[in-house]
């Protein structure tokens, strides 16, 4: 996952994370008239090549559509100013959602040109065609149709300095010969720890608990956040590494030092709360000197690499060097897996905190339940019986997915298709998406800015599984070495299931308040009722 939250400031964080996408499954061949376009769909696997040239278009149902041909509204407005413009009302004026509906608004179509941040001086070229409704938005998954080289952070790219001199697999294309290699790495980090995962989080999150319990008893209330980074980063080095980071020398100061490690990457597109123009001085016209950040990121550094060998050894077999295996690691930890853990969870938690008493009891029920059914322990099988629980955790990463920005670049002329229209994308054009519109599209979901928690359940709750787009791809599909879908999607979900499972597992129902953080929310936990049952 690619996303990452920054606790010492408040930082408002519009990323895309770690991100991995998906090749689509169908081709089709296209009838043009001079009002409207007609679709065939040809059922065929993305290996195989077309006997004869295809217009390349995405259609998002299978059968015959007709929509009209319409060119893409929108423009850059005047060079420079037009940029500086769009990134103000962006950051200030109007404010990320904001910016896109009044756009959405103005050209009457979820399909549209304009300026992305940063622009001016950090990234030559702002232009970017918007996708931002659920059938456009699948096309920046297939790498058939776009390029993903250097576009991790949008329309432009952190130096190189922060990964030791490495462009990251986040950063590679699949055509890339490196890509396969090193996501194959990280395939095998999560096969080798697997058995590691439900015991580790259990232990992490039971003295994050324990802290919970002990400050809301001193203090009448206590930070989620603040546990949750802790508990997190050791999670993660416990359940990959065996190791326990407060006994090394990095201690308790391995999520600080992400912090300030990500704010040096992500500046150009944070706003951090300082007054508009100092801001814009200061990040968003002149890159951070990643030299400012050397010396925190060795000592993270050299954690990963004193406590990874045998990832290390392994990374040799595969002809990679142990060097550029561990700046890897660190970033798909640090930044993927870890910021995706500072995002997702305390915005998880005040979903289901504010649905209230009548969700929490029914989720303590149906997760004790199996958990007696199956031993009285925790266990994958256990997990998979808890269908509302599961759900849950699916609508938690539809309203409010953790990476909510995409890009890619056309590889060639492509026909786009909307709900209403079919557009027409040049070579070379880049492609943006907005994923929270794509997975709040009321023409795909009912009552879609709603939390519903029962969502996903039942067949026709699971069908919708393929408009969760979190990972950089349909929740239905899976990684592979040929496209850019999230290594760890399974992991993820996995730990976010833990987390309503450990929480109700103990308690029967919390409260907390809300406000604003630097990413998603601010939870601050008031109570947590003991098990009574």
């Amino acid at each position: 996952m690619a996303s990452a939250s920054l606790p010492f400031t408040p930082l408002h964080l519009q990323l895309n994370s770690p991100n991995k996408s998906l090749s689509s499954s169908s081709s089709t061949t296209t009838r043009l008239s001079t009002r409207q376009v007609v679709f065939r769909p040809i059922r065929a696997s993305v290996s195989e090549k077309p006997s004869v040239p295809v217009v390349p278009v995405t259609a998002s149902e299978p059968g015959e559509t007709k929509l009209p041909l319409k060119k893409i509204p929108g423009n850059y407005g005047v060079p420079f100013v037009g940029p500086i413009k769009d990134r103000l009302d962006y950051f200030y004026n109007q404010g990320r959602d904001e910016f896109f509906k009044s756009k959405i608004q103005k050209y009457q179509s979820t399909v549209f040109r304009t300026n992305m941040p940063p622009g001016p001086f950090i990234a030559p070229n702002p232009k970017v065609v918007a996708l931002l409704d659920g059938k456009s938005f699948p096309v920046l998954f297939d790498v058939t149709k776009v390029e993903k080289k250097d576009l991790f952070t949008g329309t432009y790219m952190p130096s190189t300095e922060h990964t030791g001199g490495y462009r990251v697999l986040s950063y590679l294309d699949p055509s890339e010969p490196k890509h396969a290699k090193l996501k194959k790495l990280l395939f095998f980090l999560l096969r080798f720890t697997r058995d590691k995962v439900i015991p580790e989080f259990q232990a992490s999150y039971s003295e994050l608990f324990e802290m919970l319990e002990k400050e809301i008893a001193e203090k009448g209330k206590s930070n989620f956040q603040a546990a949750n980074d802790q508990a997190g980063f050791n999670f993660l080095a416990r359940a990959y590494f065996g190791t326990n980071p407060p006994d090394t020398k990095l201690g308790v100061d391995g999520p600080s030092l992400i912090s300030k490690w990500v704010l040096f990457q992500l500046g150009p597109i944070l706003s951090i709360g300082l007054p508009k123009y100092v801001e814009e001085l200061l990040i968003h016209t002149f890159r951070l000197p990643p030299s400012l950040v050397k010396k925190d990121y060795q000592r993270l550094y050299e954690f990963f690499y004193e406590s990874s060998g045998f990832f290390q050894d392994e990374a040799e077999k595969m002809g990679i060097s142990r060097e550029e295996a561990c700046h890897n690691l660190l970033f798909a930890t640090c930044f993927n897996s870890f910021g995706g853990m500072r995002f997702f969870f305390p915005n998880l938690l005040k979903w289901i905190g504010r649905c209230g008493v009548k969700l929490h009891t029914e989720l303590a029920q149906e997760i004790r339940a199996a958990i007696r059914s199956n031993g009285g322990k925790v266990t994958m099988a256990a997990v998979e019986q808890m269908p509302l629980m599961k759900s849950v955790v699916y609508e938690g990463l539809r309203i409010e997915p953790p990476v909510p920005l995409q890009f890619g670049k056309a590889k060639k002329d492509l026909l786009i298709e909307s709900h209403d229209a079919v557009f027409e994308v040049k070579e070379g054009e880049m492609l943006f998406g907005f994923q929270p519109f794509a997975t709040k599209d009321p023409k795909i979901f009912k009552r879609a800015e709603e939390f519903v928690p029962d969502r996903f359940m039942g067949e026709d709750g699971e069908r919708l599984l393929k408009h969760v787009l979190w990972s950089n791809g349909p929740e239905t599909d899976q990684p592979s070495l040929g496209n850019k879908q999230c290594v760890g999607k399974d992991f993820v979900v996995l730990m976010s299931r833990l987390l309503v499972v450990e929480l109700f597992r103990r308690y029967d129902s919390f409260d907390i308040e809300v406000g604003k953080s630097a990413l998603g929310a601010a939870v601050t936990v008031t109570s947590l009722k003991r098990a009574s049952f």
